[in-house]
């Protein structure tokens, strides 16, 4: 029965739990084994002491060393069996002198022999399974043995002594395996126990680092399109206004107007971005009515025409994909501002249709090679914005024939969403 037990950790003890716990608790669950060694000590020295008459000097011998047990037990055995590490030299010991006060009062006094319900446990408690199994073994064996060559028993007292040694024996062994390996597999849950707390913390704390790193993100992603690109409006316009305020005032002032009324906007896309809520452009109004003064505002900026063409028909769509839509566009725009040139035209284009919403931002500007690297994170966040609802971005361009920035967003749940830090981008050169 043994063989199938891991002989690596000591059976006897169950592993710590898991989180915190009472430090006195162990202490006091031994308690329980003290009354359980007190009760069986006290009956057996009973029986010692009522037994069969063997004359005042075996018994007076049989008393004595039995009594001895107690004391042997307090001062010794206890801290022994309370202290961590077992298989030591101490436990072996005291083990040894237990076996030896037992072993002379039961050779004596047959009735002696009660005590092996107190030995047993002990022997599990202190030794490993292989040691714990000799050593129940020896225990209710070598006392019948010892017996039978001081008193030379007949065949019947013999045959009954052994009988009931043996039927003691595998009781001991069977019932003390059996324990063990409850106890061996209730230290296995309280680990396993242990490591998935441990896991459900790591996990917690993953989770929450995550969320923090998707939030700063997504923060990232709306004061880039927002903010960075409102100041940048207000930067072009106070330029803009320097240059004009000693030839043209009207002009000078209209863009002074243009600031106040963009520095406003702004205003409210901070006051959204704070309170959680959508963008400003898209409350209360339809998608193509703020791509329409997304429009406006580039040709008042710049003073290149914008023109917003839609086809399909026009319904309400997630909130999720018309702000990725209104978000693609301002960043179209914000590019075409600052890189297409003057002059260039803009045709921003939304289609929808059954399964996608379409939007095509299209510039007639300087372009630019799509292979060289460049730096910023507008592109990078259009990408990652049009991933997050199932959808792709497309950049088209070539040096010199203009800009294509192309979204193609589901407007019903894709069966599988790509992993937005591998969003499905194409990038090609315009033909």
């Amino acid at each position: 029965m043994s063989a199938d037990l891991p002989l690596e950790e000591p059976p006897g003890r169950l592993s710590e739990p898991a989180g915190p716990r009472d430090p006195d608790v162990y202490n006091r669950t031994y308690r329980r084994w003290d009354v359980y060694f007190a009760i069986v000590f006290s009956a057996t020295f009973l029986f010692v002491l009522s037994g069969s008459d063997l004359g005042t000097g075996p018994r007076v011998v049989a008393v004595a060393f039995f009594a001895a047990t107690a004391p042997w037990y307090v001062l010794v055995g206890r801290a022994v069996l309370l202290t961590e590490g077992e298989d030591q030299p101490r436990a072996v010991a005291y083990l040894v002198g237990l076996f030896l006060l037992f072993v002379v009062p039961s050779a004596l006094v047959g009735e002696t022999r009660i005590a092996i319900f107190a030995l047993t446990p002990q022997c599990f408690m202190l030794l490993r399974m292989r040691r714990a199994l000799i050593a129940v073994t020896v225990i209710n064996i070598a006392p019948v043995v010892v017996w039978a060559l001081v008193e030379r028993p007949d065949s019947g007292d013999l045959f009954f002594n052994s009988l009931f040694a043996a039927v003691s024996c595998a009781f001991s062994l069977l019932i003390g395996s059996w324990i063990i390996m409850v106890l061996q597999q209730s230290a296995e849950r309280a680990r396993l126990i242990a490591e998935l707390d441990a896991s459900r913390e790591e996990v917690a704390r993953l989770s929450a680092a995550h969320g923090a790193l998707a939030e700063r993100d997504r923060l990232s992603r709306e004061i880039h399109d927002t903010l960075a690109q409102g100041f940048t409006s207000l930067l072009m316009l106070v330029q803009a206004v320097e240059s004009e305020l000693d030839h043209d005032m009207p002009l000078a002032r209209g863009h002074l107007g243009l600031m106040a009324r963009t520095a406003r906007e702004n205003l409210a896309e901070a006051r959204a971005l704070v309170a959680g809520a959508g963008p400003a452009d898209l409350d209360g109004s339809s998608l193509p009515d703020a791509l329409r003064r997304l429009a406006a505002r580039h040709g008042e900026q710049t003073g290149s025409p914008a023109r917003v063409e839609v086809s399909g028909a026009v319904r309400p769509l997630p909130a999720a994909v018309e702000v990725v839509a209104l978000r693609g566009c301002q960043e179209a725009l914000a590019n075409a501002r600052r890189h297409a040139g003057p002059g260039a035209a803009v045709t921003i284009s939304l289609g929808y249709g059954e399964d996608a919403l379409r939007l095509r931002v299209e510039d007639t500007g300087r372009g630019f090679d799509p292979r060289a690297p460049r730096e910023g994170y507008g592109l990078a966040g259009l990408r990652a914005r049009a991933a997050e609802v199932g959808g792709t971005a497309e950049v088209a361009a070539a040096p010199g024939e203009g800009t294509a920035v192309a979204l193609e967003l589901p407007v019903r749940p894709p069966a599988s969403v790509p992993h937005p830090s591998r969003p499905t981008v194409r990038t090609r050169s315009a033909r």
